[in-house]
């Protein structure tokens, strides 16, 4: 009976994740024309971007249970990655990061407690650098790597031995190693936006995209909607006077950058689901 319902319920699932981005559509209009008008060529390139961002993410989740004392392999983070980003933009809440630490807890016996510790520091380092991008005009984009450099030197430095004295079941000399997997991916959206930036308006510098993707990352801090839908426009049409990116130029690149992201997650649920490897994802016990 499991081998028989197993298929079925990779079909519905897939099913119902093609009804959730077909409804998408349709109450975005605009997501579409904006897709028509993309040349091929930047779809593509968003779309490796978009998958690195993955493998950032990837990196950030074998870092923080390395802090847990877990070892996960790299195709299995991969995975569930991969399938936590699908979950995130289609389920209520944003309830990817929920699905992944009630997997992880019944798979790998992770202590939810630590769990939640560890992401709260990556939280630390990812407001670290969004505020470094957002006041890099300020000073200087230049010198934003070596701020950030010294940032995250300090903190280790600082606050690591407190913590270690108070949670001396934590490995954190891997925490380094999680503060890089943050950067890079905000790194890789940094290009992202620059990309989709420059394509509605080739006069866009580079230090432009990293003001702009420091308010846009800052936005998901007090987000309650799918990949801060609303949320993060507000963040840079207010923050504008910082980045001096237009606000057409800002709701243009928005809705392309929503149209490519949605586009990204239906290859990778067809993926996912589509070569059965959602399986992996089970466990013995109930999830």
């Amino acid at each position: 009976m499991k081998r028989t319902w197993r298929p079925v319920a990779a079909a519905i699932i897939l099913i119902t994740t093609i009804i959730a981005f077909v409804y998408y559509f349709r109450r975005h209009p605009d997501v579409g024309h904006q897709l028509h008008h993309t040349s091929p060529a930047l779809l593509i390139w968003l779309l490796i971007l978009y998958a690195g961002t993955i493998g950032a993410l990837a990196m950030t989740t074998l870092a923080s249970l390395r802090v847990c004392k877990i070892k996960l392999d790299t195709s299995e983070s991969l995975l569930l990655t991969a399938y936590t980003a699908v979950v995130n933009f289609f389920g209520p809440l944003q309830s990817g990061p929920a699905f992944r630490g009630v997997y992880l807890k019944a798979k790998h016996g992770l202590n939810l407690k630590d769990y939640t510790l560890v992401t709260i520091l990556y939280l630390i380092f990812w407001g670290i650098y969004s505020g470094l991008f957002l006041l890099s005009g300020s000073l200087g984009w230049w010198l934003v790597p070596l701020a950030i450099a010294v940032a995250v030197a300090l903190y280790i430095e600082y606050h690591a031995p407190r913590f270690t004295k108070r949670f001396r079941h934590l490995d954190l000399r891997p925490v380094f190693y999680l503060a890089i997997a943050a950067f890079l991916q905000a790194a890789i959206v940094c290009v992202i936006y620059y990309s989709e930036l420059k394509s509605v308006d080739p006069g866009i510098h580079f230090s432009q995209a990293i003001i702009y993707t420091g308010a846009a990352n800052l936005a998901l801090f007090v987000s309650l909607t799918p990949a801060a839908i609303g949320f993060r426009e507000s963040f840079l049409l207010f923050f504008r006077h910082l980045s001096h990116v237009s606000s057409n130029t800002i709701v243009t690149a928005s809705i392309l950058d929503r149209s490519v992201y949605v586009i990204f997650l239906l290859l990778l649920a067809v993926l996912i689901f589509g070569t059965h490897a959602s399986r992996r994802l089970q466990t013995k016990k109930p999830i």
